[in-house]
């Protein structure tokens, strides 16, 4: 029979079952529970991975975090987000408020408008990609001219058609 992994004592039995209870997710339920079982029921590795559905590499890397940085060792940090960033959310914010006032006022305005206004600000080049997420991330959303005057009267229109002198007709 294997031996079970020696787990360092950082924590105190009833500390590591608490512990182990106050687990914010799933995954750090079962890493603290592998942490456990060994620790506690002083059962090996393999038999650890069998009952929690895990692969034994998995225990034995879960054990050897615990080891090396205690119970904080065992968190995890997120894998998605932004990891750089050539703007703060707020400067982000207040380009774009400034851009949306001109928009107010009807003029249109394109991505490469956009984008020399941020290469200035920046200070280097950006990409067009870059200022298309940069108005998916603030929730701009693309919009075009009305293609006809809300106030247009089309029977108007038509009468100014047939009376006109300048018609293609003649």
């Amino acid at each position: 029979m294997r031996l079970p992994a020696q787990i360092e004592p950082w924590l105190s039995t009833v500390d590591l079952q608490v512990w182990v209870r106050e687990a914010p997710d799933k995954g750090a339920y079962q890493r603290r529970l592998a942490i456990g079982l060994t620790s506690v029921c002083r059962l090996p590795a393999h038999r650890v991975a069998e009952s929690l559905c895990v692969s034994t590499q998995a225990v034995w890397l879960w054990i050897a975090q615990y080891n090396q940085q205690g119970p904080e060792g065992l968190r995890r940090t997120g894998r998605g987000g932004r990891r750089w960033a050539w703007l703060a959310w707020e400067q982000e914010e207040r380009f774009l408020q400034a851009r949306q006032e001109a928009a107010g006022r009807g003029q249109i305005l394109t991505a490469p408008q956009l984008r020399a206004g941020l290469e200035k600000l920046t200070g280097r080049q950006v990409s067009l990609a870059y200022v298309y997420r940069l108005l998916h991330r603030h929730g701009w959303r693309k919009l075009g001219p009305r293609p006809r005057h809300p106030q247009a009267q089309p029977t108007v229109q038509e009468e100014f058609k047939k009376n006109s002198r300048t018609s293609s007709k003649q």
